[in-house]
């Protein structure tokens, strides 16, 4: 005996996908017999178990004609038996009701993509790692070319600004080339507001940056992530093949062996949708992408502050000693990815 949701599926495959009793048996598992007395009936119809009997028996038709024709509760169901002669409880119905619904499976498009037209970038978080004495959270940053699927992947210990724009610049660098555009979420780095119906607000720093590369910036949808499944995809394969079981000692020891990682598993597997490795599939791709600027952009972040009388200034949560001549001064702090720079009229004074 099938369930309610077998059946319908039965019969969506024969009614709206067109395929015989045969193709169907071989997607379902059950025997020709099976599938052909099932498309043979009008309305499911569920067997009546032989040695148990329930007050809700004479109402089962009835209740599962009503959900095939409107997605009714089961307190509207309830009410309507009851209203035919039905004296039990409304628990049995609910279980009832909850059993034979047929289950909603969201309905997502799937997008293509032309060679070198996008790329798709995000944050993925993994646990904390040691870096000399001192523990601190383990980010990594993923870039997919999204028609060959080729992998860029970089680990960092922070997701500032300055860390989003040198992965985007290191990726570029890494492919040799730079997509039309990059497909982001809606993360603060990329897009500081974005309201329905209105157009987003990027970040003028990330719109500066997407300017000197000349790529154009695509942020999803609200509540859209699924939009850019190939990355979303690629964090999780990070977790469950790079990373799960990997012993860490320290941060310096991961740049090495996600490089190996990445030129010896990830980049040139067959991949599970293009049946291809991405690193031969990037070949074709290679000439649609656009060429590299003749410079770098500068990442770091310039800003202006004041020592204090104990000579220090703070940035990002953390204190920095400066000479004891610059108490009280306003200096320049630039912040890189890998250290801070302070300088007093052009004159760079520690780093």
């Amino acid at each position: 005996m099938i369930d309610y949701e077998t059946y319908m599926k039965i019969k969506n495959y024969n009614e709206n996908e067109g395929l015989n009793c045969n193709q169907i048996s071989a997607i379902t598992g059950l025997s020709f017999k099976t599938v052909s007395k099932w498309l043979d009936e009008d309305r499911y119809r569920m067997r009546k178990p032989a040695d148990r009997s329930s007050k809700l028996d004479p109402y089962k038709n009835q209740i599962l004609q009503m959900l095939e024709k409107y997605p009714y509760t089961a307190a509207q169901i309830f009410l309507r038996i009851k209203d035919n002669g039905f004296d039990g409880g409304y628990t049995i119905v609910k279980d009832y009701v909850r059993k034979m619904r047929p289950k909603k499976y969201k309905a997502y498009l799937k997008l293509s993509f032309a060679p070198g037209e996008c790329g798709q970038v995000d944050w993925g978080s993994f646990g904390s790692v040691n870096v000399g004495s001192t523990t601190r959270r383990l980010s990594f940053f993923i870039m997919v070319l999204c028609y060959s699927r080729m992998m860029y992947l970089e680990f960092t210990v922070s997701q500032t600004m300055e860390h989003f724009l040198n992965c985007h610049k290191n990726a570029f660098e890494f492919f040799g080339s730079v997509p039309e555009k990059i497909m982001v979420d809606n993360l603060k780095s990329a897009v500081l507001s974005r309201a329905i119906g209105q157009a987003p607000v990027f970040n003028p720093r990330y719109l500066d940056f997407a300017h000197h590369y000349g790529f154009g910036i695509t942020p999803c949808n609200i509540r859209a992530g699924n939009e850019k499944g190939r990355v979303e995809n690629a964090v999780g394969y990070v977790k469950k093949n790079f990373l799960h079981g990997l012993d860490i000692p320290d941060f310096s020891a991961i740049h090495p062996a996600a490089k190996l990682w990445l030129d010896n598993v990830a980049n040139v597997r067959i991949h599970g949708e293009t049946h291809k490795r991405p690193v031969d599939i990037f070949e074709e791709e290679r000439p649609s992408l656009n060429p590299l600027p003749l410079n770098p952009f500068d990442v770091a972040t310039v800003l202006q502050v004041r020592a204090s009388s104990q000579f220090r200034i703070n940035f990002d949560s953390n204190r920095y000693s400066v000479p004891a001549e610059y108490a009280g001064e306003k200096l320049t702090l630039k912040a890189c990815p890998d250290r801070i720079l302070l300088y007093k009229d052009q004159k760079l004074i520690t780093n």
